[in-house]
C-alpha cells in the first residue's frame, strides 16, 4: 500500500486542478481572459493559504475555494 498523506512535498500535485477550476469560474464571472484569472488567483492570499499544507485548505473543493477567494479580494 502507498502512503497517501498530503505533505509539503506532494501538495503541489493537487493544486493545479483546483486552481484551474477556480480560474474558469472567475474568468466567466468577470469576463476576464483565463490567463488573467490564473494570475490573480496565483497572486492571492487564498492561494498562499492553499499552498500551505498546515491550513488543510486542499480538502476544500474548487467552489468553496473560489468563494473564499472572492471574499478575500
Amino acid at each position: 500500500m502507498t502512503d497517501c498523506n498530503i505533505t509539503s512535498d506532494n501538495l503541489y500535485l493537487l493544486l493545479p486542478g483546483k486552481v484551474s477550476r477556480m480560474a474558469v469560474m472567475y474568468a466567466s464571472d468577470f469576463g476576464l481572459p483565463i490567463t488573467e484569472a490564473l494570475k490573480r488567483i496565483y497572486q492571492s492570499a487564498t492561494y498562499r493559504q492553499l499552498e500551505d499544507v498546515e491550513t488543510q485548505l486542499w480538502h476544500y473543493g474548487p467552489v468553496a475555494l473560489y468563494q473564499m477567494f472572492l471574499e478575500q479580494n
